[in-house]
């Protein structure tokens, strides 16, 4: 029935429904202005598809970043007219804990330095948490950065409370 219908088309005869009412067939539209290639309702260049000209172009999120995202606290943690410390308080805060930390190890207080360093990202993983922007400490999700923050304050200050005193001299 089939190769019936196809062999009525190709003869001219129309095409017709399953049931066998007649189709209108379908004329396509001839533009009213002459057709240039690349301009809108020509047809499309050979090994080309309809519509993937320049000027189409899709809103999906590229596959290959060709740049870096703008940080998240770059100019909405406090307005643009207030200086760059100032905007990025939580960030210099963890930076200067952590420091504090690394400086008490250094001059022979390994407890106390790694207790700071454990507090100062567990006060990262608090201040993601609570306030709505953090500058530059802001690197992954809100959610991401809270538990990686938190998790790793906890395993350093859980190590720098049970790790064993070192032997003065060595």
């Amino acid at each position: 029935m089939r190769a019936e219908s196809d062999a009525e088309n190709a003869a001219g005869g129309g095409a017709t429904k399953a049931n066998g009412t007649p189709v209108a067939p379908v004329v396509p539209a001839t533009p009213a202005t002459p057709a240039t290639p690349g301009a809108p309702g020509a047809p499309a260049a050979p090994g080309t598809a309809a519509g993937a000209g320049p000027a189409a172009r899709s809103r999906r999120f590229p596959s290959i970043t060709r740049d870096t995202a703008r940080p998240e606290g770059s100019g909405r943690a406090v307005p643009g007219a207030v200086s760059t410390p100032v905007r990025q308080w939580p960030m210099l805060s963890v930076l200067t804990a952590t420091a504090v930390g690394l400086l008490a190890t250094a001059f022979g207080h390994p407890r106390v330095g790694c207790l700071a360093i454990g507090v100062a990202l567990i006060a990262a993983s608090v201040m993601r948490r609570v306030l709505p922007s953090v500058g530059m400490l802001a690197v992954r999700s809100r959610f991401t950065d809270m538990i990686t923050y938190g998790l790793l304050g906890v395993a350093i200050t859980l190590l720098a409370l049970v790790m064993a005193a070192p032997k003065p001299g060595w």
